[in-house]
C-alpha cells in the first residue's frame, strides 16, 4: 500500500506517532497504535497491509504533501534557484519535526530489504521539490536534478540528527555548502559542453544521453523513464517528379 486514503489509515498514523519514538516503526508500536483506538487487527491490516511499515511511508509522503503545500504559498520568485532549492530541502527537513521519528524512518529503510523502498521515498522527495520549483526539463537533466538532490537531502537529513546547535544553524550551513558544491560542478560540467574537443571526444555518450527522456505522466513506478527514438528519415524526393 502507498497511501493511507481512509479515515482509520490516517488515525492509525497518528496514534502510531506516539510510540515510533520509542519503539520504531514495528509491530509492537503498530499494535499499540491498534489498541489506543480500540479497532480491531483485521480493521487495521485492512488499513495498514503491511503494519507499522506502510504508516512510515505514508508519514513521509504527507510530509511531500505538505511540503508542495507550502512551496505553491510561498513567493520564491526573487530567490536564485540555489537558494530556492536550498529552502525548499530546509523547509521539508522541518516539516518533518521530530528528530526522533525520523531518525527512526531512516534506521527503518536503512535495512537491506527496505533501502530500495527508502531509495524510492527520498527520490519522490526530490522530485517534489524540483517540481514544485517549475522544472521543466525532459532529458537526461530531468534524472541527474533529482539524483543530486536526493543526495544533497539524505546527507543533509543525516547531519540534521547528530546537530545540537541552536536552531539547527550548523545544518543550514552545512545544506549551504553541499548546494555551493553542486553548483561547481554545474559550472564544470556547463563550460565542458562548451569545449569541442570534449564535444568530440564524447560524441558518443552524449547522443546516447541525448536519446534519454524524463518518464511520462502517471508513468510505471518501476524503471520510470523512456527512450526517444531517432525520427524516420525523410524519404527521397525524386526531382523528376
Amino acid at each position: 500500500m502507498d497511501d493511507l486514503t481512509d479515515d482509520l489509515g490516517e488515525r492509525l498514523l497518528e496514534a502510531v506517532l506516539a510510540h515510533v519514538p520509542f519503539d520504531g516503526w514495528t509491530e509492537p508500536a503498530f499494535r499499540a497504535a491498534i489498541a489506543d483506538l480500540g479497532v480491531s487487527r483485521a480493521a487495521a491490516r485492512a488499513a495498514a497491509p503491511r503494519g507499522a511499515l506502510d504508516l512510515a511511508v505514508a508519514w513521509h509522503r504527507r510530509g511531500d504533501a505538505a511540503l508542495r503545500e507550502a512551496l505553491s504559498a510561498d513567493d520564491l520568485a526573487t530567490l536564485r534557484i540555489r537558494d530556492r532549492v536550498a529552502k525548499a530541502v530546509r523547509m521539508r527537513i522541518e516539516i518533518a519535526g521530530d528528530r526522533e521519528v525520523l531518525r527512526r524512518s531512516v534506521t527503518l529503510f536503512a535495512l537491506p530489504h527496505l533501502t530500495p523502498e527508502g531509495t524510492r521515498l527520498i527520490w519522490e522527495t526530490a522530485d517534489t521539490i524540483w517540481t514544485a520549483l517549475g522544472d521543466t526539463s525532459d532529458d537526461l537533466n530531468w534524472y541527474t536534478k533529482r539524483t543530486i538532490l536526493s543526495g544533497v537531502y539524505s546527507s543533509t537529513v543525516l547531519y540534521w540528527l547528530g546537530d545540537s546547535s541552536p536552531d539547527s544553524a550548523d545544518t543550514w550551513a552545512f545544506l549551504d555548502r553541499r548546494i555551493d558544491g553542486v553548483m561547481q560542478f554545474e559550472r564544470v560540467k556547463a563550460a565542458a559542453n562548451r569545449n569541442p574537443v570534449f564535444k568530440t571526444m564524447f560524441a558518443g555518450p552524449i547522443w546516447l544521453a541525448g536519446r534519454v527522456r524524463a518518464p511520462r505522466a502517471r508513468a510505471q513506478d518501476d524503471l520510470p523513464g523512456r527512450w526517444a527514438p531517432q525520427p524516420p528519415a525523410p524519404a527521397d524526393v525524386d526531382p523528376q517528379g
